[in-house]
């Protein structure tokens, strides 16, 4: 079975290079440049993971996350934040993204977090 994973970031090197890194490992990828981008999509595919950004342009990650979540309770969101302040992430996780990682980060880290989250809710 190929995964799907959306990976949402306003800066285009960022999703170019988690794009890489994912088609590497045999996933079908997409990408939105921002939150708006990121629940248009959501209406068109069903990906087994978000990578969502915390500070965007037009919306951010934690109210992207907020709308796709009351909508699709079942996706898993990993938010990338660059903060690291610890209300942020509250809120995160309090409207239901399953984890949290500070930027700057190492991508071979994210890798290993995403695979540990895809193969936790055991998708079929």
């Amino acid at each position: 079975m190929r995964y799907e994973i959306l990976i949402v970031d306003d800066q285009k090197g960022v999703r170019r290079l988690l794009e890489e890194l994912f088609k590497r490992d045999n996933w079908i990828v997409h990408t939105a440049s921002d939150g708006l981008e990121a629940i248009a999509k959501i209406e068109t595919i069903s990906p087994h993971i978000i990578l969502m950004d915390m500070k965007m342009p037009n919306m951010n990650g934690l109210e992207a996350s907020q709308k796709i979540l009351a909508n699709h309770p079942e996706l898993t969101i990993i938010m990338m934040t660059a903060y690291g302040e610890m209300d942020v992430i509250k809120k995160a996780l309090d409207a239901g993204v399953k984890k949290c990682i500070t930027k700057p980060f190492d991508i071979m880290n994210l890798r290993q977090v995403v695979e540990q989250m895809v193969k936790a809710e055991k998708f079929q």
